[in-house]
């Protein structure tokens, strides 16, 4: 079979074994979309203007990219890392690539389905608003945005055993989130925290997809900064999955 074959099924029973667990599911696709009926369609002054609604849904769905790309990467690697299974099919002819990009397709499978809910729920229930091309771009801009969180997942599961990446992993989550303007727009943070804040993948990622939807002006900072943070976080991983290979199979 060749690598994308390969790929495909990977992909296929990695879903599988997640269903077969619903309540991660769930978690996944409910938490961001109570937080936008809890606390965005509540506040009238967010829900019924147009630019600050769409933002609101920007910034939960961003959150929603963030906690499948952490969740799934860190705890599901952290996790596998413990079952005899894993080191197996490391030892089967099988490309490692195609164990890769299967679980790249599964877990971006369970983004698209995280987004789903706050979307519709934003359309529905506040005045955001984006035409189809900038809705269309905006999608593309939360997948580049989300490697970042994808690779800090591969990093905190090949660095940390399933106990300490679950809460290591939550750590880093609501700490993305909340520095990064997700939960509270940095229009009302602090100088220092904003300051703080640019420096922050989730405030990359936040601000590149309110460019994508809603247009403006994209600042240096933004683009550089997710290309760094991405690399960075690409390069971590790296380091991190070989010295695994090196303790584990040598």
């Amino acid at each position: 079979m060749s690598t994308l074959s390969l790929a495909g099924l990977h992909a296929r029973y990695s879903l599988l074994e997640t269903l077969r667990v619903p309540i991660a599911v769930i978690g996944a696709l409910v938490f961001p979309a109570l937080s936008l009926a809890f606390f965005v369609v509540p506040q009238r002054a967010v829900a019924e203007n147009p630019e600050f609604a769409t933002q609101a849904v920007i910034s939960l769905s961003v959150f929603a990219v963030l906690a499948n790309q952490l969740f799934s990467f860190g705890l599901g690697i952290a996790e596998d890392r413990e079952k005899p299974w894993h080191p197996y099919l490391r030892t089967l002819p099988a490309p490692g690539l195609s164990r890769i990009l299967g679980m790249v397709v599964a877990t971006g499978l369970l983004g698209i389905l995280a987004i789903v809910p706050v979307v519709v729920l934003g359309a529905l229930l506040t005045e955001a608003t984006a035409s189809v091309p900038r809705l269309l771009l905006g999608f593309a801009a939360l997948i580049l945005a989300a490697l970042p969180f994808a690779f800090l997942g591969v990093s905190i599961g090949y660095a940390f055993p399933s106990k300490a990446a679950i809460a290591i992993v939550q750590v880093v989550m609501f700490g993305l989130a909340f520095g990064g303007g997700l939960f509270l727009p940095p229009i009302l943070f602090a100088d220092w925290l904003d300051a703080i804040s640019r420096f922050l993948p989730s405030r990359h990622a936040r601000e590149l997809v309110i460019w994508a939807v809603q247009g403006g002006e994209l600042q240096p900072w933004v683009w550089i900064g997710l290309l760094a943070w991405t690399a960075g976080a690409l390069g971590l991983a790296l380091v991190l999955y070989r010295r695994d290979e090196g303790r584990r199979y040598r």
